[in-house]
């Protein structure tokens, strides 16, 4: 039996619903089970199309409100909380961490700018000490291990992705100017405001609407020995699993690099109005200059984790690889399994796509691929 794909989209636009419900007839790893995906061209919501289920056993229907673990997609939205600071004057780029947070210098770490925390530069992928799940819903245990840690390698000479210290690093940053937790910050700062779906430590009211993620059907082979330290280190302690995800308390913790939870409309809200310099339906988070510098390529070097060069910006990454479509200047963030949220200054199109049957890739899932390529055919 096909799948019944609810929405609509604009006119024009037909090929990418085309594109959305074949996801759901694959014959491969990555047919969908339940999934949404929301496009934006300026502030006109032109592609807003869902359709599954919420769960394995196929009892509950996918709604244009389910929320999703994102994964890393959390980045680019933490990120976007960071340049909202930017934008006030409460942060800058080039100033160093420790001006905001004094304890950050232990270490040889006195000189690390914002920028090259941002961007994957600070030596700092993972954590020395040995450090359980648990120890994430501490904020202060995991800030205060970073904050004492001597970086991996120089500041600025090597960019190895942060798959989980990202989200502690910037979040104390955000904390620290701001006074409220990251998650406080972006419902109170940036998502609240834009009325956007996307949350950092969920309420409990909103459980209701939340898709527990299924477990990649094939998972990718990690030679952890043959890895650099710097990479094997930000993926073994602890050990990330596909499905811890959806435990109460870990959507219930603040762990800004990976427990976002969001739906589609959501994130393809928060980067519309990066994709209209932005701002979105009279609401101002920042100017274009502001957006502009968070896009700014900071590294264009092979990241020792991921293999590619992923072109960092400030917290967001440049399309270098391809994977939001043709336009080499796109930029966001995708996450384990196969979310992503993504905007473009250029055609202001921006799209968010949130799903619960995980893939196997941490970047360039087919899915999200396919999709991006038939929205930019729609132009």
């Amino acid at each position: 039996m096909s799948t019944v794909i609810s929405g609509a989209v604009a006119p024009g636009f037909e090929r990418v619903r085309d594109e959305f419900a074949a996801n759901f007839g694959r014959d491969d790893a990555y047919r969908e089970v339940g999934a949404s995906l929301a496009v934006y061209r300026g502030e006109a919501l032109v592609v807003d199309l869902w359709g599954g289920w919420r769960d394995a056993e196929q009892t509950t229907p996918w709604t244009p409100d389910t929320l999703v673990n994102v994964w890393s997609t959390t980045k680019g939205v933490t990120a976007i909380a960071v340049a909202r600071l930017v934008d006030q004057g409460w942060l800058d780029y080039a100033a160093p961490v420790a001006r905001y947070w004094p304890e950050f210098a232990q270490n040889g770490k006195a000189e690390i700018t914002v920028s090259q925390l941002l961007s994957h530069q600070a030596g700092l992928p993972g954590f020395d000490a040995a450090t359980a799940l648990a120890d994430f819903y501490d904020w202060n245990t995991v800030t205060g291990r970073l904050a004492a840690q001597a970086p991996m390698w120089p500041p600025g000479t090597k960019n190895s992705y942060h798959a989980m210290t990202f989200g502690f690093l910037a979040g104390e940053l955000i904390r620290s100017a701001s006074g409220l937790s990251v998650g406080q910050f972006l419902a109170h700062d940036v998502a609240g405001p834009l009325g956007a779906d996307v949350f950092i430590g969920l309420p409990q009211a909103e459980e209701a609407r939340v898709s527990p993620l299924i477990a990649p059907r094939i998972t990718a082979a990690f030679d952890l020995d043959a890895m650099a330290p710097e990479a094997r280190v930000a993926l073994t302690n602890p050990l990330m699993e596909p499905t811890l995800c959806n435990a109460r308390a870990w959507r219930a913790a603040e762990v800004p690099a990976g427990n976002g939870q969001a739906s589609a409309r959501g994130l393809a809200r928060l980067y519309a109005a990066m994709a209209n310099g932005g701002s979105m339906d009279g609401v101002r988070l920042m100017g274009r200059e502001t957006v502009e510098a968070m896009i700014e390529v900071q590294t264009d070097r092979v990241d020792v984790l991921l293999g590619v060069a992923p072109q960092w910006g400030r917290g967001v990454t440049r399309n270098g690889v391809g994977v939001f479509g043709p336009e080499p200047g796109v930029f966001g963030h995708a996450g384990w399994g196969g979310s992503f949220g993504c905007g473009d200054l250029k055609t202001g199109l921006a799209v968010g796509y949130v799903l619960n049957q995980m893939g196997d890739r941490v970047v360039g899932d087919p899915r999200s691929v396919g999709l991006c390529e038939a929205i930019y055919a729609c132009l």
